[in-house]
This record gives C-alpha cells, structure tokens and sequence, in this order.
C-alpha cells in the first residue's frame, strides 16, 4: 500500500466514524454507503457501478470505515444505509433484520508462506497473519483447521492483502492468506522465495452487499437502480475486464490512486474474471447455499447449514428483477 493510503487508513482507524465521503459533508436524503475499506484496486468495479447508478438516479454518499466489523456495526445501528461485508454472525446474533442482496466477490484467497512450509498441515501450531478479526480470512483459517484437523498458532491481523505481503517479504510474518491480486505480485516479484500452498475451492462470498430489510423495502426504487448497476457492470467485466479502467471516472475516487495501480487495473480485472472472483449475476441463491455451509464450518453461522433458511440472510426480490 502506498504512503498516501497508508495515511488514509491511520485517519480511519482514528476517526472511521467521521471520515465522510473524500472530505465533503453529509447530506440529508443520500443512501450512506460503508465501505469496508479504503478506495483501491479492488473498489473499482464497485466505483463504476456507482456512477452508473448515480446517471440513473441514485442519490449516495459513501465513507470508507477502517474494516469489516466497523462497516456492519454503522448499518447494525442505522448511522449507515448500505454495508460491505458477510455480516452472517452479526445477523444471527442481533436479530436485526439484515440481508444480503448482492455478492460482490467470492472468496478466492490463496495461503503463502516462506519456504519454511510446503502444505497447509505444516501449519500447525504455526502462527499466521489475516485480514480482521471475524473476517473471511479468519474464516478460511477456520475452515482449514476443522478440514485438515490442525490448529493454528497466534493469529495476528493486518488489514489488506498489499500490507500482509509487505509484512511476508519484511521477514515479519511466514504465514498468510492473501487475494488473488497479490498473491500474483508475490509470485512475480519473488516466487522462488515463498510457497502457494494447495488450497481447496471455495465459492462463498468474501464481500456481499447488505442492508437493513425494512430500509430495502423502504427504498424499493433506489436498491433496484444499485443492484441493476451492479449486475450490468458484473456482466459487462465477465465479457471484457478493461471495461473497469475504461469507465473509471479520473476525476473519482480510484482515478486518483497512483498511476501504478491505474495502469495494472485490466491486469487485475482480466486475472480477476479469469479465476472466477466474481459472478456475472451476483450469485443470488448459488451464493447463498454456499454461505450457509462456509460460514457454518467457519464457526460464524451456528446450526445444519441443510436447516438454514436463506431468506433469513438474503433478500433476493433487487436481484432476481435485474437478471431477468
């Protein structure tokens, strides 16, 4: 991660309640996104979907929280409309009445590690650096153990996969999980250095898009112009991934970012698409099913991933009318 995102991510852990939308105000009437992360490479499919919404009508405001957990508790509490994150434990502990409506990613992470280590058993014992606490690194350690019947050593967390890596070439840490995007960097720059441990296929969602269900009624109009934009950006990526750096707005927020990370963007994308981080239609019922059985083997969700109800953690009314 850069100097400047670096100093960006030490505002948010200070004031990530504060921190409003690159600087501007709030203003009454505007969905409220939070972001579980600040504007990168990985956000900016997300950012073309919002401009695409924003020319059909939709009125927003986002602000970038310092994690996942920060971002489910601002909608938990209703100072924000619209979250990123698998908020599964949040829901079934509160209560409240959150849904998904949209799986932005699934959770395609990769374990690397010094050449210390050859495979996924030879952790045991071992410590390792994830994302956040409760987070869908977490979750991947956590199914790891209960399928190979190992126990990690001290976790430690660093969020962003660019920070992790950093920490990984630093000496700083031997073991961790990563995304696609970096794990490819690794492997580039120093692949006779650090292992790719095999890992199984995984195809629950790393970041979702919820809300509030009574909001989403609320606002039936709005969330139908999100989810549409969403699926038609989704879609367009699935046939051409330089769609993302052609559409991405220069004057925004990713337009912004440094030129090294805007000129690696159709790499990201095209890798991306071509290892099968997102799904053209949102994974509506697909994702869901296969949240149930990851979140449960992850210790996140509690009962028979077979007796879960999906309706109790999606709301598939926005997605199913945008992939008429």
């Amino acid at each position: 991660m850069n100097k400047l995102l670096r100093k960006i991510s030490g505002v948010l852990i200070a004031i990530p309640f504060a921190l409003g939308v690159m600087g501007t105000g709030a203003e009454a009437g505007k969905i409220k996104i939070a972001l579980a992360e600040t504007p990168s490479d990985e956000l900016a499919a997300f950012f073309v979907a919002l401009d695409r919404a924003r020319a059909a009508g939709l009125d927003y405001e986002w602000t970038a929280f310092s994690d996942e957990e920060l971002a489910i508790q601002a909608v938990l509490s209703g100072q924000m409309d619209i979250g990123f994150g698998t908020p599964y434990a949040a829901m079934q502990r509160s209560k409240a009445p959150i849904r998904i409506v949209f799986q932005l990613s699934k959770l395609k992470f990769f374990p690397v590690t010094s050449k210390k280590y050859s495979k996924l058993e030879d952790l045991d014992g071992e410590p390792i650096m994830l994302h956040s606490r409760g987070g869908g690194t977490d979750s991947i350690a956590n199914v790891i153990e209960e399928k190979l019947g190992i126990k990690f050593g001290q976790r430690s967390y660093v969020p962003g996969s660019s920070n992790r890596i950093v920490a990984l070439m630093a000496g700083q840490t031997d073991a961790t999980i990563v995304d696609l995007a970096n794990k490819n960097k690794l492997m580039k720059q120093a692949g006779d250095k650090f292992n790719v441990l095999p890992m199984f296929e995984v195809d629950a969602s790393d970041e979702a898009l919820f809300a509030n269900l009574d909001w989403i009624k609320a606002n039936e109009k709005d969330v139908d112009i999100f989810v549409n934009a969403l699926v038609s950006v989704w879609q367009d990526m699935a046939k051409d991934p330089t769609i993302i750096s052609r559409e991405t707005d220069p004057e925004g927020p990713i337009g912004q970012l440094p030129k090294e990370i805007l000129d690696g963007l159709d790499g990201f994308y095209t890798d991306a698409v071509e290892g099968g981080l997102y799904d053209p239609n949102g994974d509506g019922r697909k994702a869901a099913k296969a949240d149930m059985e990851w979140y449960t083997a992850a210790n996140q969700l509690d009962g028979d991933p077979a007796s879960l109800n999906i309706e109790d953690f999606w709301y598939l009314a926005p997605l199913d009318k945008a992939t008429q």
